[in-house]
């Protein structure tokens, strides 16, 4: 058995790309795109039609609904390769504006829908800043799911489990960069691989208390640099994977066992918080590296959308 297989014995795939000729060969349940990913996609000949029909259709309703349609289109195509959900990004630059959050999510559905698409096979992807999780809040109550991602710290896990969202994607690989970089020449790779490192032991800890309490929001690692990171997060409910990385893991038949137990957390020491907004800007800011690569994160998501509207012309 390869090692993508035995991952999937214990954790749900999910293919992390907008390129959805390179979906099927993985056999991923879900699929996640980002700005950047479908920046990276429309720039390749396969997909120019996709852009160039959505500026036919749709310029003449203005660039914010020219994206929308765009959006929605490979997310369209990609559920046509996997049997369950595509998340789709709203705009970073709204990532402090709840109600433009709310306004914008729900046209993305609505565009979905006109499609056929049931709301069901759509997570809604909000970065998890304050503003974004009381968005998703009152997109849950309304029957539309969410993805929180660009999380990097506890209390971001902890507000969108109290927000009851559907699934949250903590960052391994960008916490793990920050980590290294301030380390400098004294970062020791090897020790600080696997079960070490500082972005698995994040979601080590997410996922463990969600379990400990009943939080029923889905934990999915994001944005791996390596396997070693993956493998040590088997059992994790999902992880979200490169078609790159996908790759290496069918191409390997080392040993991959469970590496994260939910039972098991029912046994360790952990103390239940909450947190209300004071409370939570607080944490956050005393987390120097989650405020660093969550600011980070919203500017390079901004960038790519820009790009893609000058694409747009």
């Amino acid at each position: 058995m390869n090692q993508l297989d035995a991952l999937k014995q214990f954790t749900t795939v999910v293919a992390d790309t907008g390129d959805f000729h390179q979906i099927a060969a993985f056999a991923p349940r879900d699929a996640t795109t980002n700005p950047s990913l479908i920046l990276k996609a429309v720039q390749k000949p396969e997909y120019a039609p996709l852009l160039s029909d959505a500026l036919t259709r749709y310029r003449h309703l203005g660039q914010d609904e020219v994206m929308n349609h765009l959006l929605v289109r490979f997310g369209c195509e990609i559920l046509k390769h996997i049997p369950g959900r595509v998340s789709t990004e709203v705009d970073a630059r709204l990532s402090f504006d709840t109600e433009a959050t709310v306004t914008r999510a729900r046209r993305l559905i609505d565009l979905y829908q006109g499609q056929g698409v049931h709301v069901d096979r759509v997570l809604i992807k909000i970065a998890a800043t304050w503003e974004g999780i009381q968005a998703a809040e009152r997109l849950e109550r309304d029957g539309i799911h969410t993805n929180l991602t660009l999380l990097f710290s506890f209390c971001q896990a902890v507000a969108c489990g109290q927000a009851k969202v559907q699934l949250i994607s903590p960052f391994v690989g960008r916490i793990y960069d920050w980590y290294k970089k301030q380390a400098g020449v004294s970062w020791d790779e090897a020790a600080m691989a696997g079960p070490n490192d500082p972005g698995v032991q994040s979601v080590r800890r997410i996922h463990a208390f969600y379990k400990k309490f009943g939080v029923a929001t889905e934990v999915m690692g994001a944005s791996f640099r390596n396997v070693g990171q993956i493998t040590a997060l088997a059992g994790c409910d999902l992880l979200t994977i490169s078609p790159e990385l996908l790759a290496q893991l069918q191409a390997s038949e080392a040993p991959l066992g469970r590496a994260l137990d939910p039972q098991a957390a029912n046994s360790l020491d952990i103390d239940f918080v909450q947190y209300d907004e004071a409370a939570f800007r607080f944490a956050l800011n005393q987390d120097a590296m989650a405020t660093e690569k969550l600011a980070e994160g919203i500017r390079a998501f901004v960038a790519d959308t820009l790009k893609l509207e000058a694409m747009m012309g």
